[in-house]
């Protein structure tokens, strides 16, 4: 298979003029979706009523767009459910890990993190007590930092600041040689590169729909948990969903069968439906060459903007191995560049302390984008507009 990237680029509605490079924060609407949220909401919702769970296949949505998902991050099928908040996922996934390393009682991260994952780990450890505790490392030390009292690693593959790609491969096999379980969020990974979870043998895994994935903001979260796993690992947040027969509805909680078990609530149906209309668009990805384009967008725009911009320091890795699909530069007026990029049409994102912040799509962004971009913020540079009092007024979306 070989992707047409005009073709995808057509599937998407961005406002005119407008470069967004985004994506790895908020993924843009897909033209089909709006129409299938709409049919959603009128014909199944509003024809259908209640039984719209089984006419309209509503029950079996988490487990179908799971499948689909999948195939973009190297699971078997049958091996990835929707549903709830990314932190729930990641919850749950450690609650199951520690539970099946019970020898053990340290959970390994590391401070390039995103906040969200280690407070949810931070809150587990809390609630167990007994000896249980959260280790950070910095990214380039968590390889030399697994040893015999690690129960579990818990790494996002690419760190949402810098873009900086930890190696899957050689952080689950050490773990695995050390006697500990590896948990990988893939939020800034699914969608964005290929990603190998059968094969590297990935014991659990998480991620979200809402960036590269581009299911709309609140978009529902997955959770992968590897075969070998699936009938073992209990679920902490033992949810009516997950239950081996939710409608027996039995007082006494029996888990699912395999992935099911990992429901929780109720599915985000509207949600799900954004999702499988962003999902028709991914069957005629080949992850290979997505891979392909986006490093050489994102080796375009570190040329570009260095050569342009020489007060902006490249805090992105520049070896490919160890890039994700996104390019960051440092700068201690970060977010005033930022937000003059964006009242100029580029819009990027900013993250604290100096970060500005640049995700590259191949579904939707092509090399003339990546031109023009490096072109308004030289611009921006060299005019010294950014030094205004309206772009240094803080937002709560940052």
């Amino acid at each position: 298979m070989t992707t047409d990237f005009t073709a995808t680029r057509k599937a998407f509605d961005i406002p005119a003029g407008l470069i967004y490079l985004d994506g790895n924060s908020l993924g843009p609407l897909p033209r089909a979706a709006a129409a299938r949220v709409a049919r959603c909401v009128t014909e199944e919702w509003g024809g259908m009523l209640i039984t719209g769970w089984n006419r309209a296949g509503w029950m079996d949505q988490p487990a179908r767009i799971g499948d689909r998902i999948a195939r973009l991050i190297g699971a078997e099928p049958g091996t990835v459910v929707m549903g709830d908040t990314l932190s729930i996922k990641v919850y749950q996934a450690l609650a199951s890990a520690l539970e099946m390393n019970p020898g053990r009682r340290v959970i390994l991260s590391d401070t390039g993190n995103f906040p969200s994952d280690l407070y949810m780990a931070d809150g587990l450890v809390r609630t167990l007590g007994n000896g249980y505790s959260l280790r950070t490392v910095a990214p380039e030390e968590v390889l030399e930092a697994i040893d015999e009292t690690v129960a579990v690693t818990m790494i996002t593959e690419v760190d949402y600041r810098t873009g900086r790609r930890h190696d899957m491969a050689a952080i689950t096999e050490k773990a695995h040689a050390m006697g500990a379980l590896a948990v990988w969020d893939l939020a800034h990974s699914a969608g964005a590169l290929p990603v190998d979870l059968a094969g590297v043998g990935a014991d659990f895994a998480v991620g979200c729909t809402y960036k590269y994935l581009n299911s709309g903001p609140g978009g529902p979260a997955f959770i992968y948990v590897a075969p070998r796993h699936a009938e073992a690992a209990r679920p902490a947040l033992s949810g009516w969903l997950g239950h081996e027969a939710p409608f027996a509805f039995d007082l006494a909680y029996r888990p699912g069968r395999g992935i099911e078990r990992m429901r929780v609530g109720t599915p985000p149906v509207l949600q799900l439906a954004a999702l499988e209309a962003a999902m028709d668009i991914w069957d005629g990805v080949d992850m290979a060459d997505l891979r392909a384009r986006s490093l050489a967008l994102t080796d375009r725009f570190i040329a570009g903007v260095e050569a342009a911009c020489p007060m902006l320091t490249l805090a992105t890795p520049r070896d490919h191995a160890q890039r994700g699909s996104q390019v960051s530069f440092r700068h201690a007026e970060g977010y005033a560049i930022m937000q003059a990029l964006i009242a100029a049409g580029v819009i990027g994102d900013f993250r604290a302390p100096d970060i500005l912040r640049f995700g590259f799509t191949p579904l939707y962004i092509g090399l003339d984008e990546v031109d023009r971009a490096v072109g308004i913020l030289a611009g921006i540079m060299a005019s010294g507009s950014w030094d205004r009092p309206e772009f240094k007024t803080r937002a709560k979306v940052t």
